[in-house]
């Protein structure tokens, strides 16, 4: 883009929006990912609402500048990463929670809003909305919508995309449309807010969503156990599973994920510990539940068994489960995968990955959502060394490979982003491709929206 038709450009998007500060624009460049492709955007545009939301997108498509919504930039897969001379739309100014009905227990709320604000407004009306994602203090709606992102409670309540009933959506042509409806049946034509959730703003940008909550549940109890090994420790959860004990939550962390913990936050988890499962219930009957799973893990391994005394304690074994992936980064650079196997091939991803670690020679701390086979393998390299470097990588691919070679998936919540484009094709098969790209390009022809990311770009045209 030549100067002088920025300077035209420019004067066309709403006042108060555009910022050109090369300085500025950097900060709003990237997401947290690693290794992913990334380049200078031109401008941020921070637009207040819908209308100035589809203001922005006419200019863009008209003439054919790039767009990448933004979130919060929390995201891991490289959804968010600016192509050279694109604008980043950010959303951090769309953040209200416009509606919360008890009756019909929904909200309406603009996709700047963080996930933990919104679990907190809904709580004080007696009300529950579940998805909670690790990064729920900070993420955004918006952001969970695209990417569809799951957390610690999908075992029982699933994933965002579960809770989505209406969006409002605008194309990238500036047309507004809105899908879905309020009610808890609707199917007046194809699920279009099932397409648009998980899209990762390559196909519209999301201004407004309508979701489903549910009776804020009972207190819930917390269990903690540990294991010598990680094979005991995939015994015990294929075990709790196969017995239907109603749990909210499983999850996991190993040995190099409890160490790591050890050091930023102490909880007392003896040096020798192999595995930490984490298992909760907020059921009616959540003692009976913890119950049984207790003596289903110590029979099937657990060195130890203990359940929080109350919920301070409860709350600070979840905290640290939530600090996993920062307190791996005090042990060196970070590459973080996330993948997705039948919870029956769990303990096949595990041992697969240990003899992964041990081939490249890095260091892989593992942690996650066992209760729905959702893992984050996390390798840990330097960046300084082309040769570490190279090793991370190889990893990474290894692992990813794994979990489609045991029925599993190339991601299960954090999206493909720019990270995985390249894995889609041993995943999809060629019609589901051609497929995927027709629909990119029936509704962004000119292919603005986040090019380069989880779709093949559509083809120019000349509409």
């Amino acid at each position: 883009m030549t100067t002088t038709v920025t300077d035209g450009v420019s004067r066309l998007f709403p006042d108060g929006v555009l910022v050109t500060d090369p300085d500025i624009v950097a900060t709003y460049a990237v997401d947290q990912s690693r290794l992913t492709s990334r380049g200078q955007p031109w401008a941020v545009a921070s637009p207040r609402d819908t209308d100035e939301v589809a203001a922005c997108l006419r200019v863009a498509h008209a003439h054919r500048i790039p767009v990448v919504t933004r979130g919060a930039g929390s995201g891991l897969s490289g959804g968010a990463n600016a192509p050279d001379g694109s604008v980043v739309l950010s959303t951090h100014r769309m953040d209200r929670v416009l509606e919360i009905d008890v009756a019909d227990r929904v909200a309406v709320v603009q996709p700047g809003v963080v996930t933990g604000r919104l679990r907190d407004a809904v709580a004080e009306r007696g009300l529950f909305y579940p998805p909670d994602p690790g990064s729920v203090a900070f993420s955004t709606i918006g952001g969970n919508i695209a990417t569809n992102a799951g957390g610690m409670c999908c075992l029982k309540y699933g994933v965002t995309g579960d809770f989505v009933r209406a969006l409002e959506v605008v194309l990238a042509d500036g047309s507004v449309m809105r899908t879905g409806t309020r009610t808890r049946k609707g199917v007046a034509g194809l699920d279009l807010t099932r397409l648009f959730v998980g899209s990762e703003g390559s196909l519209a940008v999301i201004t407004e969503a309508t979701v489903r909550l549910l009776p804020a549940p009972g207190p819930a109890l917390t269990l903690v156990a540990t294991f010598g090994s990680l094979a005991a420790a995939g015994r015990a959860i294929a075990a709790v599973q196969a017995a239907g004990v109603d749990l909210s939550l499983l999850e996991l962390l190993d040995r190099t994920t409890v160490g790591a913990i050890e050091a930023s936050t102490p909880l007392g988890f003896d040096p020798g510990v192999a595995a930490v499962l984490l298992a909760q219930s907020d059921a009616d009957t959540s003692p009976e539940q913890l119950a049984r799973a207790a003596t289903l893990l110590r029979s099937t391994g657990a060195v130890d068994v203990m359940a929080a005394e109350d919920a301070q304690e409860a709350g600070l074994l979840l905290e640290a489960r939530r600090r996993a992936l920062p307190a791996l980064e005090a042990l060196g650079d970070w590459l973080l995968d996330d993948v997705c196997v039948p919870p029956s091939r769990i303990v096949d991803l595990i041992a697969g990955i240990e003899e992964i670690a041990a081939r490249v020679g890095l260091t892989i701390g593992v942690f996650g959502h066992v209760g729905d086979g959702n893992m984050h393998p996390t390798v840990i390299y330097d960046a300084q060394s082309a040769s570490s470097t190279a090793a991370a990588r190889t990893a990474f691919d290894d692992i990813t490979g794994l979990a489609l070679s045991l029925g599993g998936t190339i991601t299960g919540e954090h999206g493909v982003g720019r990270l995985k484009t390249a894995w889609l094709e041993r995943e999809l098969d060629p019609v589901a491709l051609r497929l995927q790209a027709d629909l990119k390009r029936t509704v962004d022809p000119r292919g603005i929206l986040n090019p380069g990311s989880v779709i093949a770009p559509a083809h120019p045209t000349s509409t």
